[in-house]
């Protein structure tokens, strides 16, 4: 059978997701620091409007910590840090932070403002990442069990952001600080490339990245099929790039006195992909065959007003492959697009899942060759929580599929013909859910997993018939 070449417009992958997965730009490092958090602006109806931005980084800056102090009725920031915590009896160690060093002389305390108190019983505290918390801490004090040599030992239990951050307002989105992204490689092949407002790094091959993004590579094989010749190898190869951010709201206003009024935690930002897959895959048995080429996660720190809100951000990469063992393909495609996606909360309706996502494609090659199907897909699957806890939850696979029909046909005075009918399509699967740890913002809990809704959108990109 001839080869079938057609230009095709494909959309590639989003990571959500997630997991994420990061974007740095220069107002990420010029976010407002202690001093911006410390002055939330008021508004017509008393709360605060607090500031979203990122923490302080650096190994200088002190552990942020705020605390909602026993009737009081504002979260403000406090010079006390976690000095440890054991999470299987909830009891923390809080201690004073040790001053940051900086260039400048220190001030002396602002005139008419109360030196931090000691921590107390009904305190409410919030951290970040800490010795014995790496995803942070927020919690209610509820006992003061003794001095020790390292600070104050107290008793916690779990609380909710609606305890700290009272009545107020926030909305704002923080870039992920790409330095800040770990990543672990599940397949030899995988590499992994940053850009950043100081200290530039550069993409394989010399190719600088745009600041603030993260880059994956991977070139790979995947199962052949056992009679394929050598030159029907199959294999992954190309590059995902990201630049997400994390978006927080919070409104505290009581809603006829019953709770807060609206929050939102999801993921957002800009991606673009280019991926090749090429050869006559294996054949699949049951489902599709599902091989993760990395896992990423970072646990980034957003400033609301004094509050440190700890968000932890996971993605697993992958490549999906499901074929029958006889088409062989050689397809490439590059795109770029947008994305967001969270839970969103109103007073009176609940959680509903938000998911967009836009993309945009350049036109690629592709042929496809010999009877049978095949479907290749380079996905990810990230997750979006507060403080170690998955808030939301999200598979985005964009897809390349083609089917090939091949028919032969012979009659007893020696004539024959055959024909062979093809088409190749394009599309994406989104799917995910809304957990109940999303109640961290003070909401009724999730009784049920709430699906994001599969969104699925397939559509031919080309097809044809040939005879002979």
């Amino acid at each position: 059978m001839r080869t079938l070449t057609r230009r095709l417009l494909l959309p590639g992958l989003t990571a959500l997701a997630l997991a994420g997965t990061g974007c740095s730009s220069p107002g990420h490092t010029a976010a407002a620091g202690p001093e911006s958090a410390a002055t939330p602006s008021a508004t017509s109806d008393g709360t605060q409007q607090l500031d979203v931005n990122a923490a302080p980084q650096g190994s200088a800056a002190p552990t942020p910590l705020a605390r909602t102090r026993t009737g009081k009725g504002q979260p403000e920031k406090s010079s006390l840090k976690v000095a440890s915590y054991d999470k299987a009896s909830g009891r923390a160690v809080i201690s004073t932070a040790p001053p940051a060093h900086t260039a400048k002389p220190s001030h002396s305390p602002t005139p008419g403002k109360p030196v931090d108190k000691p921590v107390a019983v009904g305190d409410i505290i919030a951290s970040a990442p800490a010795p014995g918390a790496p995803n942070g801490l927020l919690a209610k004090v509820t006992e003061v069990v003794g001095k020790k040599d390292s600070g104050t030992e107290v008793k916690t239990a779990s609380t909710t952001l609606a305890s700290v951050l009272k009545d107020d307002k926030a909305d704002g989105k923080v870039p992920v600080d790409p330095a800040s992204v770990t990543v672990v490689p599940l397949m030899k092949g995988v590499t992994f490339s940053y850009a950043k407002s100081q200290g530039v790094r550069f993409g394989p091959q010399g190719a600088k990245l745009p600041l603030g993004n993260l880059r994956l590579d991977v070139n790979a094989a995947v199962d052949t099929a056992k009679d394929a010749p050598a030159s029907a190898g199959a294999s992954v190869s190309g590059f995902v790039q990201l630049a997400p951010q994390v978006e927080f709201s919070y409104d505290g206003s009581k809603d006829g006195g019953l709770g807060l009024s609206s929050a939102f935690l999801g993921m957002s930002g800009d991606w673009s992909s280019q991926w090749a897959l090429k050869g006559r895959a294996a054949a699949s048995t049951g489902a599709p065959k599902r091989i993760p080429f990395a896992k990423l996660h970072s646990a980034p720190v957003i400033q609301v007003g004094p509050v440190p809100v700890v968000v932890n951000l996971d993605l697993t990469c992958y490549v999906q492959v499901e074929a029958d063992g006889h088409v062989t393909l050689d397809v490439q495609q590059d795109v770029k697009g947008d994305f967001r996606v969270g839970g969103s909360y109103a007073a009176g309706k609940g959680w509903a899942p938000v998911s967009t996502s836009a993309v945009h494609s350049t036109p690629v090659n592709a042929s496809v060759t010999a009877a049978g199907k095949v479907k290749g897909a380079l996905g990810a699957e990230a997750s979006v929580g507060l403080y170690g806890a998955v808030g939301v939850t999200a598979d985005f696979a964009p897809y390349l599929r083609g089917d090939v029909d091949a028919k032969a046909n012979a009659s007893s005075d020696g004539k024959a013909s055959a024909s062979a009918t093809w088409a190749v399509y394009g599309g994406f699967d989104l799917s995910g859910r809304l957990d109940f740890q999303l109640s961290l913002f003070g909401t009724p809990v999730i009784e049920h997993h709430i699906p994001l809704g599969t969104l699925h959108r397939e559509w031919s990109l080309a097809n044809g018939h040939a005879e002979r």
